[in-house]
């Protein structure tokens, strides 16, 4: 069950490769409530953005990561890695460690999908 109670953080400004042209790099970030959880995403071309990290930390926190990793490979589910502008900001929103390095996130479609999969491997709640 998803609820849809978002906030909204702001629009991240569109990023300069070092050539100096604008690419067309804007995303927005802010949190919905999924499962009871509040989880930070970031909106990228349109598609709802979760960092993988936090997901597993906080959704599936009693599932050995393992079990995530078959149920993705089964349902053939993709992460992306992010770059390092979108790891800044899901470093501000604390979606992501302030010492990572690196993250991974997987769309809303995604973890609808993983979590339908993954109900009856957790305790209701």
């Amino acid at each position: 069950m998803f609820l849809t109670c978002e906030g909204t953080f702001g629009i991240v400004p569109a990023t300069m490769d070092y050539n100096g042209e604008v690419r067309p790099g804007d995303f927005h970030a802010g949190y919905q409530e999924i499962e009871g959880i509040n989880l930070g995403y970031l909106q990228i071309n349109g598609t709802q953005m979760f960092a993988l990290a936090q997901v597993l930390s906080d959704l599936f926190k009693d599932i050995p990561r393992t079990t995530i990793s078959k149920k993705m490979e089964t349902l053939k589910i993709k992460s992306r890695r992010c770059d390092l502008q979108e790891l800044r900001t899901l470093k501000a929103i604390n979606s992501v460690p302030t010492r990572a390095v690196k993250c991974s996130l997987i769309s809303k479609a995604d973890l609808e999908a993983l979590c339908t999969s993954c109900k009856s491997l957790s305790p209701r709640r």
